[in-house]
């Protein structure tokens, strides 16, 4: 027994970093604030020892796994792990027949499925009559939708519970954390400066397995000082991460300065320079779908109504990103940035809403007027709602000259069309329309 107490020890030792730092506590627990919070559903569930069928959905690295042994140890239940890639229908069975005699004898068994959504329909099944009974508890981990990858009987009798990718500030935490826990790299003295601890957090982009292998492959291959410390420099972390670590911070002064230069480069119609400030943000690590958003609001804001077609390239484009990820999606941003760096610009519905929402603000008790109010109630109609309506489909020209702005703002103008693109056809046809209706 000394000996395999020995073995176990040093196994533990040669463990990945990650694997030696796992939380025993939710007090050790990083993130996921929104369930394990104090006051939050599965932390009330946890401390009254209620606990049902669930499954975690959220991408790599986040704590789904350490999550679920964090509950069989509150709760004092056996757990079992299993391995969708592995596992079977007779594996399946043999435990759920050893669940059920331990039922019978009171104990609980938590039976942990990573990657849930790899089972088959028969393998999930296999699990659907020992969820009914109550003999075991089921917690499924998986990293794509729910909805999609889980039968539909075995996902009613589970609760979903959605993790988040972990903030740049808990992979920080948890990096200064492993530089001094004793199960971690605590027994040594580390020299790491706090912009390469930050260089990590945002290549981990959220996944803590991710963080903290790099930080160990960066210790074990740091430079050995003459008393012993480990130096990590720069150079070494830019091996270890297999890229170079640009200047940039998501949070900082540095993403807002590049998303900055690539819409003004496309609203300059550069499309050379907006490329480079894509790739500039994409390569340090941004989020695709965060830039994909942007040129959702630059398709609006700065081409509009010139081309319209140009938001649903955007919208395109984010999807494509959702679909493709990294970094097979950069070619399809590249395509969204210069398509809206070369259509025509108008800023007009940008302005357009700006004069609104300043007349809204001011004027917010301005009585919608009666000939535009739905009469649907006899009181309405006695109240005159409705009243003097013109329904446009019942002319010729499809128009009225019904006015339909408050009396205080009759003549205001808000939308006033540019001559770029399709928008000058517009503004030829609105000078019409408006030109009609006086």
């Amino acid at each position: 027994m000394e000996q395999l107490s020995l073995f176990s020890e040093e196994a533990n030792r040669n463990a990945p970093l990650a694997s030696r730092l796992r939380p025993q506590t939710l007090e050790d627990y990083i993130g996921q604030e929104h369930l394990v919070g104090k006051g939050k559903i599965l932390r009330k569930m946890l401390d009254e020892d209620w606990i049902s069928s669930m499954i975690f959905w959220g991408p790599p690295g986040v704590g789904k796994t350490t999550l679920a042994r964090i509950i069989a140890h509150m709760t004092r239940s056996s757990f079992v792990d299993f391995s969708a890639v592995t596992s079977g229908i007779k594996e399946i069975k043999d435990v759920m027949k050893q669940a059920e005699n331990d039922r019978m004898m009171g104990l609980k068994t938590i039976v942990f499925v990573d990657e849930i959504h790899r089972f088959n329909k028969a393998q999930q099944d296999a699990f659907l009559p020992y969820v009914e009974k109550g003999s075991i508890i089921l917690i499924g981990a998986t990293t794509e939708n729910p909805s999609f990858e889980i039968n539909s009987a075995l996902l009613s009798r589970c609760k979903v519970f959605v993790l988040q990718a972990l903030t740049r500030q808990d992979i920080l935490k948890l990096l200064h954390n492993a530089l001094k826990d004793q199960r971690g790299l605590g027994g040594s003295v580390i020299h790491i400066e706090e912009t390469l601890l930050n260089a990590i957090a945002s290549f981990s982009d959220g996944d803590a397995r991710t963080a903290l292998n790099t930080l160990d492959m960066a210790v074990l291959n740091g430079q050995i000082e003459l008393d012993g410390s480990i130096t990590v420099k720069g150079e070494l972390l830019e091996q270890c991460m297999g890229k170079k670590m640009l200047l940039y911070d998501r949070a900082g002064e540095e993403h807002y300065n590049l998303i900055s230069a690539l819409h003004k480069s496309m609203r300059n119609s550069d499309p050379d320079a907006a490329i480079y400030w894509l790739a500039r943000m994409l390569e340090a690590g941004e989020d695709p779908l965060y830039v994909a958003r942007r040129l959702i609001r630059f398709a609006s804001e700065d081409v509009g109504m010139a081309d319209s077609n140009a938001i649903q390239v955007a919208v395109a484009a984010y999807q494509a990103c959702h679909f493709n990820g990294m970094p097979e999606c950069n070619v399809n941003l590249s395509h969204a940035v210069v398509y809206l760096s070369m259509a025509p610009k108008s800023n007009a519905l940008y302005i357009g809403y700006e004069r609104a929402k300043e007349d809204a603000k001011n004027m917010l008790t301005e009585p919608v007027p009666l000939q535009i109010r739905n009469g649907v109630t006899e009181l309405m109609q006695e109240l005159h709602y409705g009243e003097g309506y013109q329904y446009a489909h019942d002319t010729k020209e499809k128009l009225t000259s019904m006015k339909c702005l408050p009396e205080s703002l009759e003549g205001r103008e808000y939308y006033i069309p540019g001559e770029q693109g399709e928008e000058a056809k517009i503004k030829e046809k609105l000078e019409k329309i408006k030109a009609f209706k006086k």
